[in-house]
């Protein structure tokens, strides 16, 4: 009996056969991380209920909290319009960041000229 992949055939991976997945929070909504997935990372991630990435720096697969024990569990996974960027809605256990931080982005905003949609259009 063949294995059936569990990983949709119509994904669109970079040349180095990655791409990106934004990693959200499912009950607050925030955006934790980005990382890097492969096909098998995906295969992982889909079947395990736990989010697997490819590291590109070690050139090795890990999953998110076992060394941490800031896990990732998986409440959904959606490909983008372009079949090419994934979005993972987790709970997340503990800091999603590397740096101990519940984001990635904590405290990490760079100023921008915000702007009004109340404004004329220029």
């Amino acid at each position: 009996m063949t294995a059936i992949d569990p990983v949709p055939a119509d994904l669109v991976f970079d040349a180095s056969g990655l791409l990106p997945a934004i990693i959200q929070d499912d009950e607050t909504g925030d955006v934790l991380m980005l990382a890097w997935m492969d096909r098998e990372a995906i295969r992982r991630t889909i079947t395990t209920g736990r989010v697997t990435f490819w590291s590109r720096s070690r050139r090795e697969y890990w999953r998110k909290g076992d060394t941490s024990g800031h896990r990732q569990y998986v409440r959904s996974v959606a490909a983008d319009c372009d079949g090419d960027t994934l979005l993972v809605r987790v709970i997340q256990i503990g800091a999603a960041c590397h740096t101990g931080t519940r984001t990635c982005f904590t405290d990490r905003e760079i100023p921008a000229l915000v702007g009004d949609p109340e404004a004329t259009a220029d």
